[in-house]
């Protein structure tokens, strides 16, 4: 093991990992798993070479923003890496990206601008260019920035040759997206044995390399069109793309289908268990094509560029339930215990011991949590007695959060309550006050009003307004909230569970 000043030193370094069950039997297929980087993808290389670039040259200075135009996978690297180093990330991203990307971002704390998916990458790239121009951001230019292509020459292609321990590599497999993983790995490779050759992956639908038309400046390539590979192939061929298939680089070109690349993604994970997004299985669906016509005995090099995490949203988890299916419903009604079917055991009496605490100290302690419940009202005049772990609350929560509302959050089984069992003493006291024992319980001017679902009756039918304005609390009266899509999933009815 090896300890690291920081998150940054733990890019790169990721394993080539023979495959057993995919491959042609007489043929070496060797994936490179960038899900291994910090942020799951091969993006964290190139976020970092550009910031630490910039930062040598003069061009970025401290506590200025950043700013790029991303599919989701450089920006995720470009977050961390600002976070880790102190700059503000604003990402640029066109609208039709997986929505995990999103939240991804914004929760290592980057701002994202969405653009229209009718204006593709191209678009998202001109509104990254507007903003850096307005506002005084540094743009990092992926698509061009040499620092791009140099991380992959230093780290990317040394660690392939490193780890081939002098095989020679019959093919190097690669999609090519900003062009940095292509020019950089491929030079080196080439370099060391120009006989390996360098494959290149496109979409079978936009086969802007396999065209040979010039990327026209500032527009769409004529050859574009929407596919599923995201991160692969915006609507333009990339400059660093351009000067690596003019250097000679580029040796074939193979056309992948979109239902190919989610193929092989899904048997990846269960046929090798390696969790990969569309752009990996895209990838080696095209390395599998070249092994099939390779000699016996060849070594084939492929590039898995991310994790499949971030593509939940995306037509790779088609067809993949949140519920169970009528297998696992079979195979949970083969045992008696634990089924939704079928109603819980009656827990059985179990002995008591023997009272030690006295009636009057039972009083003292019954006593101060009334007062404690008392001290807890008047503190706020909205008071959620709650626990922290419950879905319930969290949902109250959510209602309150879109509205506006300043509440106290009393959580029963924090440490504080855990102190001489306070919260536990203040659940019947709570329950002599409400009617009710269940938790949460929402108070409104030293007033009950009862659970999440009559929080959410209250504001259906207006009376939770009455009752936040009767008390001076501010909200936001005119929010259109469905208090239904606020509830945990699993909440909502079975259809297959009779």
């Amino acid at each position: 093991m090896t300890r690291y000043a920081s998150i940054l030193e733990t890019i790169g370094r990721t394993p080539l990992v023979r495959l057993a069950r995919l491959a042609p039997p007489d043929i070496n297929v060797h994936v490179k798993v960038e899900a291994f980087n910090p942020m799951g993808s091969v993006k964290d290389r190139m976020a970092l070479a550009v910031i630490e670039a910039a930062e040598r040259s003069g061009t970025l200075h401290p506590g200025q923003t950043v700013i790029e135009a991303t599919s989701g996978n450089t920006g995720i690297g470009l977050a961390m890496v600002c976070a880790r180093k102190g700059y503000p990330l604003v990402v640029t991203m066109a609208e039709s990206f997986s929505l995990e990307r999103r939240r991804l971002l914004r929760f290592l704390g980057a701002r994202v601008v969405l653009t229209p998916a009718s204006e593709k990458g191209s678009g998202m790239l001109a509104k990254a260019i507007e903003l850096a121009e307005t506002h005084g951001y540094f743009l990092c230019r992926q698509f061009e920035n040499e620092a791009n292509a140099e991380v992959h020459s230093r780290t990317t292609a040394r660690e392939i040759l490193d780890d081939m321990q002098g095989e020679p590599i019959h093919a190097w497999v690669t999609g090519f997206g900003t062009g940095g993983t292509l020019k950089g790995v491929s030079r080196v490779l080439k370099a060391a044995d120009p006989a390996t050759r360098v494959v290149v992956a496109e979409p079978d639908n936009a086969p802007l390399l396999a065209s040979g038309e010039v990327q026209p400046a500032g527009r769409s390539h004529t050859r574009f069109r929407p596919h599923l590979m995201q991160g692969w192939s915006p609507d333009f061929i990339s400059a660093l793309t351009q000067q690596a298939v003019a250097a000679g680089m580029v040796d074939d070109v193979v056309p992948v289908a979109g239902e190919d690349a989610l193929r092989l993604a899904r048997e990846l994970a269960r046929k090798e268990g390696i969790f990969v997004g569309i752009s990996a299985g895209a990838t080696l669906a095209a390395a599998l094509q070249v092994a099939r016509q390779a000699p016996a005995g060849s070594h084939v090099v492929c590039m898995l560029p991310d994790t499949g995490e971030r593509y939940q949203s995306t037509p790779l988890f088609e067809g993949i339930e949140d519920e169970m299916n009528e297998e696992e419903l079979a195979l949970s009604r083969s045992t008696p215990g634990c089924r939704f079917d079928t109603p819980a055991p009656t827990p059985q009496p179990t002995a008591v011991p023997a009272a030690r605490v006295t009636a009057a100290q039972e009083a003292v302690k019954d006593a101060e949590a009334e007062r404690r419940l008392d001290d807890c009202l008047a503190q706020s005049p909205v008071v959620m007695f709650a626990l922290a772990w419950c879905e319930f609350c969290w949902a109250a929560r959510k209602l309150f959060a879109r509205l506006g509302v300043d509440y106290l959050s009393v959580d029963l089984d924090s440490p504080d309550y855990q102190a001489d069992d306070m919260g536990v003493r203040l659940r019947p006291v709570l329950a002599r006050r409400t009617g009710a024992p269940t938790i949460p319980q929402i108070f409104i001017g030293g007033e009950p009003l009862g659970g999440c679902g009559e929080l959410f009756e209250a504001w259906a039918d207006g009376s939770l307004g009455e009752r936040l304005a009767a008390c001076g609390v501010a909200f936001d009266s005119g929010a259109r909230i469905d208090p239904e899509l606020l509830l945990p999933a699993w909440l909502h009815p079975r259809s297959t569970t009779a």
